[in-house]
């Protein structure tokens, strides 16, 4: 099924990682934390392959009230088993915390919070990633958009819950179980260096005027600009969309399923 959704839904999908990929190295870091304060793509090939890491580690955390539905991170889980290669264990931690007290977050904020809570790490054939599920807003949201969710290093996202939650509850707005997996989804397929951010093109669908998103319309990982009333193919059905053949390509060549 073709993945339309109108201009408003989508710029929600669009800001993601733009502010996210040029920071930090983790030299501000104690300890031997510093394979996991890298830019956003940089631990592709390690997510994707069993070469360095046989095992995964998520490491996921929730503001109190703002837990992601268990439906979601079944759905998360087994697109995690789909794409990467890791024949030891795929294991999702899921750890709840009280509110930071943000009304919005920064990329420094979010950086900051998961340094004080954040325990896995890298270690011998294991790899990493936090993720956390917040309250509050992006701080660089405007009035035209919203941003859902931020890749911000190689091995940590955030999604904003509570504003995510707001957009499901308008009328003709898709369940928030299908928006939550998607964006979770979406997120992740930065982390896996899409596109052309960390697993080389295998073919010309980037859309450069977009940075780092696909062209093809009905792609998981595609974006666009357009303006439209309302929601033009909403996924008010429950149909998350899934990777173009063409990122599933660049995800094979760097490693993955």
């Amino acid at each position: 099924m073709k993945y339309l959704i109108s201009a408003f839904l989508l710029i929600l999908l669009s800001a993601c990682s733009t502010d996210a990929n040029t920071i930090m190295d983790g030299s501000d870091l104690p300890g031997n934390t510093s394979g996991n304060q890298m830019p956003v793509g940089t631990s592709a090939a390690d997510l994707l392959s069993a070469t360095t890491y046989t095992d995964l580690t998520l490491e996921l955390y929730f503001v109190e009230g703002f837990q992601p539905n268990q439906a979601s991170l079944d759905y998360f889980e087994d697109f995690l088993k789909s794409r990467l290669n890791k024949p030891g264990q795929i294991a999702i931690r899921l750890n709840e915390i009280p509110s930071p007290g943000n009304s919005a977050y920064t990329i420094e904020n979010l950086r900051n919070l998961e340094d004080a809570i954040r325990t896995a790490y890298n270690r011998e054939q294991e790899i990493a990633v936090f993720g956390i599920f917040v309250d509050g807003a992006y701080a660089e949201n405007t009035e035209n958009s919203s941003v859902l969710g931020v890749a911000y290093r190689n091995t940590s996202f955030a999604i904003f819950e509570e504003t995510l939650r707001n957009f499901t509850d308008a009328p003709l707005a898709p369940s928030r179980t299908t928006l939550e997996t998607t964006v979770l989804t979406h997120e992740f397929g930065h982390l896996v260096g899409l596109v052309n951010a960390g697993s080389p093109l295998q073919s010309g669908h980037q859309d450069t005027a977009h940075g780092r998103h696909c062209t093809v319309e009905d792609c998981l990982m595609y974006w666009t600009a357009e303006t439209g009333e309302g929601l033009i193919n909403s996924l008010t059905g429950g149909t998350v969309p899934a990777l173009d053949e063409q990122c599933i390509a660049d995800l094979r060549a760097n490693g993955g399923k």
